[in-house]
């Protein structure tokens, strides 16, 4: 064993899987990529209502940026169980940081208007696409003995919102301090992290056999796997309904923080962070319960948490009580999504992650942009504050319908 390795090989179940040398350079690079991604989303989403006033406007640049998702990510799931999912990382991260760039320059320039905005957000939408499935379906490589896989993808989440919780309180700051164009530019430089993370990686990539069917045929193997497995296609329809109408509380959060809550940018920055907080204990929480066979039951109580403190936000005219309930939401919502993904990444043969993680990646992101442009027209017709109402009473209507009509996701176990 490396010398890297015998110095991690002793660690809390929590982190097992930083043994990995992979994973650990993948966990850093990522986590500061991540963290830039999360400031420029905040620089974003200020400048774009600051030019528009418009709470639709919100709403239709996040239709813009997540769209093509729903038109490439089938296509790109089915590409990631031909070529290397390492090198068709390198691609896609390459490409967004090349979008960072140019809306660096053009915010520094004073010549950024909202269809740069939109345009640049259907280009990174597209890199997206093609990096999701990749991404999800990369986690087996990552560590050795399978039985980490459960951990290692607890910690992807973990690393996520510890983007989530660093970088909206970062990018705020330097919102209010020296304007988006900083922002935009420390995303741009934060990509190299993980680039050089995926460049360093020595795997074991699985030597793909001959494909002799067509394209399409495979893409359809995933979705009939979906479709016939019974247990995978509910996990796959809570996420949907989570990101369509629970999740589109976040598009409107600039909105929710002048309109109803009464702060500015360094107010906005830590609305999102307090979110990222609850989902970073969630995560953590998912971590530490990995040889827990009780996941059903997990899911369960995210699916529900995650509404009931959406609701309690919804009623909340107190900045500083607003931060409290967003640190349940935030780990309601890691608790449910990190744990159905954990159960589908168990369940799924290998010969078909890259297409199945498609999938599920397809009708968690995917459907955002559809829940983006809803939210945003209903905000608009009938205000913010009624508007997050609705979403968070929709996704626990459904958490009680699969709790009593699908009794078999919540005696799950792994």
């Amino acid at each position: 064993m490396a010398i890297g390795s015998a110095r991690f090989g002793r660690l809390p179940v929590t982190f097992a899987a930083f043994r990995y040398p992979n994973y650990r350079r993948w966990f850093i690079g990522q986590a500061l990529s991540l963290m830039g991604t999360w400031m420029q989303g905040v620089a974003q989403g200020w400048l774009v209502y600051e030019l528009t006033g418009s709470r639709l406007a919100l709403g239709v640049i996040s239709f813009v940026s997540s769209i093509p998702t729903l038109f490439f990510m089938l296509p790109a799931g089915a590409i990631a169980d031909r070529v290397s999912r390492r090198k068709m990382l390198i691609a896609t991260q390459t490409a967004m940081m090349i979008c960072a760039f140019i809306m660096a320059f053009l915010a520094g320039t004073k010549l950024l208007l909202v269809w740069h905005i939109a345009f640049l957000g259907f280009l990174l939408g597209v890199a997206n696409a093609f990096d999701s499935p990749a991404r999800l379906a990369l986690t087996v490589e990552l560590v050795d003995d399978r039985r980490d896989l459960q951990n290692a993808i607890a910690l992807n989440s973990t690393m996520f919102n510890l983007a989530r919780v660093v970088g909206p309180a970062i990018g705020g700051v330097i919102l209010a301090a020296v304007g988006a164009a900083w922002c935009f530019f420390l995303n741009g430089v934060s990509f190299v992290a993980v680039l050089i993370a995926l460049a360093e990686m020595r795997l074991n990539e699985p030597i793909q056999p001959p494909r002799t069917r067509h394209f399409l045929a495979e893409i359809g193997d995933g979705l009939r796997y979906v479709r016939d497995a019974s247990v995978i296609r509910v996990l796959v329809a809570m996420v949907s309904v989570l990101s369509i109408f629970g999740f589109s509380y976040s598009v409107l959060m600039p909105a929710y923080a002048v309109d109803v809550l009464g702060v500015g940018e360094a107010g906005l920055g830590a609305l999102s962070a307090a979110a990222g907080v609850g989902a970073l204990i969630g995560s953590l929480a998912v971590a530490s319960l990995t040889h827990s066979r009780r996941k059903g039951w997990q899911l369960t109580f995210g699916s529900f948490l995650f509404p009931i403190a959406l609701l309690a936000f919804a009623f909340s005219r107190s900045f500083l009580l607003s931060l409290v309930i967003l640190v349940f939401v935030g780990f309601g919502f890691i608790m449910q999504n990190t744990t159905s993904n954990t159960l589908v990444q168990a369940l799924v043969p290998d010969h078909l992650r890259g297409r199945v993680m498609s999938v599920y990646a397809l009708m968690f992101m995917g459907t955002m942009p559809i829940g983006s442009l809803v939210a945003g027209s209903v905000a608009q017709a009938v205000g913010t504050t009624a508007t997050v109402l609705l979403g968070a009473l929709v996704t626990l209507a459904f958490a009680v319908y699969v709790f009593i009509f699908q009794p078999q996701v919540r005696r799950l176990e792994s």
